[in-house]
């Protein structure tokens, strides 16, 4: 689009809610530092990428904590179906999947409600953290940038960020002047499934009133996989029998398709705005062929921000979301299972003049949800969830080399749940908890190009209200699931520490991190089958499900997270650069020793960037270490390397910027098995395949 350089410093540094309420500021993401004409990847518009304001509310570059931003070109070729899949292979982050369609984001080995997933730095109500089979209602072509943040750092949003945040940002409330009309189109065709894809976004204003419009529409067919959608050692299990799918994954198309509108009031120091976004869904469950899920989502959000105040407060930020959500389960035409979630979540922060040495923020957040499972597969009762929140940071910059941070939170959470005359809640009762959080941060500058930085963090998380009341069986797992009604606060001490390089287009960093829990809240198989109504079955029943309870233990998750990119050729306007990402999580039952389930293995990534003026091109090489640490119950899955090949062209026709890209994946037509997937022995990633688009912005 085309904007001039301030306002794109302005839509920065306003952009994200995150920004008054993380301990520490962030390392600098891979695409932040690279530049259009150099990399295909790079963020649009020339050299000057967007300013990383999630943990940075005080405009300081100096950043502390590890944390990824994926925006502008870099966004756009990564983009695939789902959330989780567009941001795999980020340091630190894999995936969930349940097919092509669903992909919820891995962070250091943790998900569900250990990961706060954002819109615009407030909740977006789904079902995803209850069930694998549960997509993330959002469409990666609609979003500007995505946030990540690791670590101690997150805590701030309460203990369901233990593991860390994804903040997704768009501009449905314009958040500054607009002056004309601008706007971009997407579209894409391919990939193994297939996909038609397709989106627009128009935004115009008069430099006071401004709005936004956007729609999409994308619709695959089934995933196209090497070989045997079941893996060899499933099929071992399945018997010579067993009629076994090759070629694709049955029931793994669908269609998802939405849009949005919003506008906004802007003056010279604020903007207040409103939007309505909705989406729609409809896809199979690839481990239940007849089984298809139809989503829908409302969601209303409303943004304010005044700047340069007088008083004890310099600036003040409201955000605020309202959701509607649900999503049928449709068994051969008849509706089995509703699911639905409508809630809020009100966030205000307030920055305060410099105290002394100190700079920094408080703030109040307050949610309330209510969630039902209504028919078949009622696997919790409906529970209405409220929780209320103080927090607040603090940043002293101590000497030009050296800052310390620091924070804290206190959130009371309550669960009430209700029968509704189902039996199997009947004894269910309200559970209250307050927990606490805080964090210490530090950044030193060693040389004008080394620092250290480092982080520690306590942090209590409430049970979810599936690990409480769960009663019910769960065919998205295979499992009939009973939750501790008396379960406690989950608690862990967690730091990292890092060392970064950073001189013009050379640019790494390397970091440990270390969480240990108390009462860490898992699942347990007790070693019995039982059928819907938790009664006993023989071996070879039909539709038999393992009996599982949500217990408490000791578990410690540690590892290491690398990304690093150095320019190793520059002649005139040839540019080459490499890269080398690459971690590792190793997790454990401290009772037991036996590991946690679905934790990704060792993987590094390899990239080769090649830039010369107008033309891009981009070879990817991943590599996945076998996974053998695996529970008892579980089949390890092999080791893989993924192939990939990017080629990009840059145009202008009159006042429009074009990006016309090829992209070539798992061009080796490896057989790919995450262990971060449930449904990894029956539903493989895709095979060989290749998606052209199309992005045009004016």
């Amino acid at each position: 689009m085309k904007r001039n350089q301030h306002r794109k410093r302005a839509r920065a540094r306003q952009l994200s809610p995150l920004y008054l309420t993380l301990l520490t500021a962030v390392a600098h993401a891979q695409s932040q530092n690279q530049n259009t004409a150099d990399n295909p990847t790079a963020a649009p518009g020339g050299s000057l990428a967007p300013v990383f304001v999630t943990a940075n509310p005080l405009g300081d570059s100096n950043l502390i904590s590890p944390a990824t931003a994926l925006y502008g070109d870099a966004l756009t070729l990564r983009q695939t179906n789902s959330l989780g899949e567009t941001l795999n292979g980020l340091p630190g982050v894999s995936t969930t999947t349940y097919g092509p369609m669903v992909g919820r984001p891995i962070i250091r080995g943790m998900d569900g409600d250990r990961i706060r997933l954002l819109q615009n730095g407030v909740a977006a109500w789904d079902a995803s953290s209850l069930s694998y089979d549960h997509a993330v209602p959002q469409e990666p072509l609609t979003i500007e940038r995505v946030e990540i943040v690791r670590g101690p750092a997150a805590l701030l949003y309460g203990g369901n960020a233990i593991g860390g945040v994804v903040n997704t940002i768009d501009n449905r409330i314009p958040r500054e002047a607009i002056k004309g009309i601008d706007g971009a189109v997407d579209a894409s065709y391919g990939g193994a499934n297939n996909a038609r894809a397709g989106a627009a976004m128009v935004e115009g204003g008069n430099g006071q009133f401004a709005f936004h419009v956007d729609a999409f529409d994308r619709e695959t067919s089934k995933e196209r996989i090497p070989g045997f959608a079941h893996s060899d050692r499933q099929r071992a299990l399945d018997g010579p029998d067993a009629d076994e799918a090759y070629g694709s994954i049955p029931n793994s198309d669908g269609r998802w398709h939405g849009g949005a509108v919003g506008s906004s009031y802007t003056w010279a120091d604020g903007y207040a705005g409103l939007s309505y976004n909705g989406y729609e869904a409809n896809y199979g469950s690839v481990a239940e062929d007849d089984v298809r899920l139809r989503m829908h989502q409302d969601h209303v959000a409303f943004a304010s921000e005044v700047r340069n105040l007088n008083g004890p407060f310099s600036q003040l930020k409201f955000d605020f979301g309202y959701t509607d959500y649900e999503h049928k389960e449709i068994d051969n035409g008849v509706t089995g299972t509703t699911f639905r979630n409508h809630g809020y979540e009100a966030r205000i922060e307030a920055r305060h003049r410099k105290l002394g040495p100190l700079e920094g923020a408080i703030g109040i957040q307050l949610s309330q949800n209510t969630f039902s499972a209504l028919g078949d597969e009622a696997l919790v009762p409906t529970t209405q969830t409220t929780n209320v929140a103080l927090f607040g940071l603090e940043e002293w910059n101590v000497t030009d080399a050296f800052k310390l941070s620091a924070g804290a939170r206190y959130e009371h959470v309550k669960q009430e749940p209700t029968a509704a005359g189902n039996d199997r809640f009947a004894s269910a009762t309200d559970r209250d908890f307050n927990a606490i959080s805080a964090s210490l941060g530090a950044l030193y500058k060693l040389t004008p190009v080394w620092a250290v930085a480092g982080n520690v963090g306590y942090t209590e998380r409430a049970p979810a209200l599936y690990e409480l009341y769960a009663n019910g069986p769960h065919d998205a797992t295979g499992q009939y699931l009973i939750g501790n009604p008396d379960a406690q606060k989950e608690k862990a001490v967690s730091a990292d520490l890092s060392l970064r390089f950073d001189s013009g287009h050379n640019k790494g960093s390397v970091g440990v991190f270390y969480s240990r829990f108390r009462n860490y809240l898992t699942e347990f198989n007790t070693g019995r089958l039982v059928n819907d109504d938790d009664e006993v079955v023989p071996a070879g029943t039909d539709d038999a499900l393992n009996e599982a309870v949500y217990r408490g233990v000791r578990a410690e998750f540690y590892g290491i997270e690398l990304d690093s990119k150095w320019r190793v050729f520059e002649k005139g306007a040839h540019e080459v650069d490499v890269s080398l990402i690459g971690d590792y999580t190793h997790a454990r039952n401290m009772d037991t020793g036996q590991p946690l389930p679905r934790i990704s293995p060792l993987r590094a990534t390899l990239a080769v960037d090649y830039g010369y003026g107008p033309f891009g091109a981009r070879a990817e090489m991943e590599h996945a270490w076998a996974q053998h640490r695996v529970p008892e119950d579980d089949l390890p899955t092999a080791s893989y390397t993924r192939l990939g090949l990017i080629f990009t062209y840059k145009f202008h026709v009159g006042a429009t910027n074009w990006l016309a890209y090829v992209r070539g994946d798992n061009l080796t037509n490896q057989d790919i098995r995450y262990a971060s997937s449930v449904v990894r022995d029956i539903a493989p990633e895709g095979g060989r395949s290749v998606m052209v688009g199309m992005r045009t912005t004016f």
